[in-house]
């Protein structure tokens, strides 16, 4: 049963989606990347075009290129870096979006769009070498540094800086992300001193001992937001686990994986729902369910914190086909698409296919079959 789901989702992510958008949800005259796409992989225009989305497209194609052998999907990855450079780096820092026109629309620099650049640019430059990148790279962090760096730890959420804004843990998850990926292409000592502080802010400010949960919202000084600190996302939860497992790699410490087996226990006993997925949001202090929709990036996350939990291999085989299962019979659609959204009784929500999705359901999938091939499950099959 696992190897065909293995094989099913293989054949979903590299022959449906990514083949999909390569083909419809890229503009080939100028190289970037549509916002949103219909069912019927058709433009789906939503009056914004994101640097978070171009990004996220540069980093899947990039690492998919790394993967499988697609010159085609090589091809494009240039265009799509010199669109994201020429359209968005604007006077020496990023913007946050175009119009559909692709004139300048929100000139805010945003951290959680920054920590994609690092990302999406760490592994365009492992596919083409292109120096810019890693110089680009550079100056983001430079600019994080220098421009949204908080006194009381982290980052602010945009530039120019509101320091009345609620802060949010979510983007230092990804900056987190951006920063490994970024320490693992070039081995830089800047990057691993980030990736240090981030993870010590985690532990700091982001867990919340008493609950063992992690929590989303907080004032400028990392106090719980009174009106959304109670607030947990399980997929966050998820997340967390594979990056810290991740991290550990880089700066080896028994706190990141203790932190990490802490939010897996909480995640996987009140997270997931018992007519399966997992629950968009539950309440940190009650652990009962806020939201009970179920968007499709959670579960993906569930897959990925599977592959490196040290479970037992039945229960971590048990668990992959269970989900597996679940995102082939209630998420994947024929020809690359997907539901976006269920209902809390598993029933599809109408919305379309959001461009940055791609990059959860191509690294849960891509990550669960690497686990796989590295435990000889599938033998010849790949």
């Amino acid at each position: 049963m696992l190897n065909s789901a293995l094989l099913s989702s293989q054949s979903f992510v590299f022959d449906g989606l990514l083949k999909n958008w390569s083909l419809h949800g890229i503009n080939t005259e100028q190289g970037f990347s549509y916002e949103s796409m219909t069912h019927d992989w058709t433009n789906n225009a939503v009056g914004r075009v994101r640097l978070l989305t171009q990004c996220r497209q540069l980093y899947t194609f990039s690492h998919a290129c790394q993967l499988r052998n697609r010159p085609e999907w090589e091809a494009m990855l240039p265009a799509l870096f010199n669109f994201i450079v020429t359209h968005y780096y604007v006077n020496e820092r990023w913007i946050f979006s175009l119009n559909d026109d692709l004139s300048i629309k929100d000139r805010q620099s945003d951290a959680y769009a920054l920590a994609f650049v690092l990302l999406s640019f760490s592994h365009y430059y492992r596919v083409t070498k292109d120096d810019r990148a890693l110089t680009l790279m550079k100056k983001t962090h430079r600019f994080l540094l220098d421009n949204m760096q908080a006194q009381s730890g982290g980052f602010y959420e945009s530039y120019p800086v509101d320091e009345t804004q609620i802060r949010r843990q979510n983007p230092h998850m990804h900056l987190l992300e951006g920063y490994v990926a970024a320490f693992q292409t070039t081995q830089d000592e800047d990057y691993k001193k980030a990736i240090h502080s981030l993870l010590s802010l985690a532990i700091k400010h982001f867990y919340h001992k008493e609950t063992k949960t992690l929590r989303e919202f907080f004032s400028a000084d990392w106090q719980l937001d009174e009106k959304t600190g109670h607030q947990v996302e399980p997929g966050h939860h998820f997340e967390w686990v594979w990056l810290l497992y991740q991290a550990n790699k880089i700066l080896p410490n028994s706190d990141y994986t203790d932190l990490a087996q802490e939010l897996w226990r909480t995640a996987t006993k009140h997270g997931l729902a018992e007519n399966g997925g997992i629950y968009n949001q539950i309440d940190g202090n009650t652990y009962l369910p806020i939201d009970k929709e179920k968007r499709i990036w959670p579960i993906t996350e569930y897959l990925k914190a599977i592959t490196v939990m040290p479970i037992g291999r039945e229960e971590k085989v048990h668990r992959v086909e269970t989900a597996l299962s679940f995102i082939q019979e209630f998420y994947l659609l024929p020809n690359g698409r997907w539901n976006e959204y269920l209902n809390d009784d598993n029933s599809a929500k109408d919305f379309p296919l959001p461009g940055t999705s791609s990059y959860h359901i191509f690294l849960g999938l891509t990550e669960v079959i690497a686990w796989a091939k590295m435990g000889n499950d599938l033998k010849d099959s790949f």
